[in-house]
């Protein structure tokens, strides 16, 4: 792990030192259920947990966790976040279950002002579209790797930028690590 993906690329806690973690879910299976109803595959569950340890291996304490209502975003983060030291208050969003990038753009911006650390367990082409459209800049190779991979499941990238969340935009952050199982 990168001192850029530890730090922040900016001083550790300070106020406007902030992090967007995106967490895609882990593959889903496919029943005769409805979309938001599909649950994990036993791949996915395995790659959830393995998700949760790397997330774990940032060392990035989570101030809030945004998880879509989706059965397979909810088994994710239930199996990823066991594998994390400190649990972060999680609120389950409706709003990033099918969310565009202007939806997801909104959420951003209604973070409240004390979290400096989000993470975000959502879907493609959403997950992958937001790290893009925030990474103005990358650190080595990061960008290379998401844009090669498409952001599979149980992907995730790490964004540090500086500022208000009101102020989340894109270009805003700096794409300080990219991840993704069987890659």
């Amino acid at each position: 792990m990168s001192d850029a993906v530890s730090s922040g690329g900016t001083t550790p806690g300070s106020p406007e030192s902030r992090r967007i973690v995106l967490l895609r879910h882990a593959k889903a299976d496919w029943p005769q259920v409805p979309d938001h109803d599909r649950p994990l595959a036993e791949r996915g569950r395995l790659d959830a947990s393995t998700a949760g340890r790397r997330l774990a291996d940032t060392g990035i304490a989570f101030d809030l966790a945004l998880c879509s209502t989706a059965t397979r975003t909810r088994e994710t983060w239930k199996l990823a976040v066991h594998e994390l030291p400190h649990r972060p208050k999680t609120v389950y969003e409706e709003r990033l279950y099918e969310a565009s990038l202007g939806d997801l753009l909104a959420v951003l911006n209604e973070a409240p002002d004390e979290v400096n650390d989000l993470l975000v367990i959502g879907h493609n082409p959403g997950m992958h579209a937001l790290a893009d459209a925030l990474s103005g800049k990358a650190e080595g190779d990061t960008l290379a790797r998401m844009t090669q991979t498409g952001f599979p499941a149980a992907a995730i990238a790490v964004v540090g930028f500086t500022g208000s969340w009101k102020s989340v935009e894109h270009g805003v952050g700096t794409l300080l690590d990219y991840w993704a199982p069987h890659t």
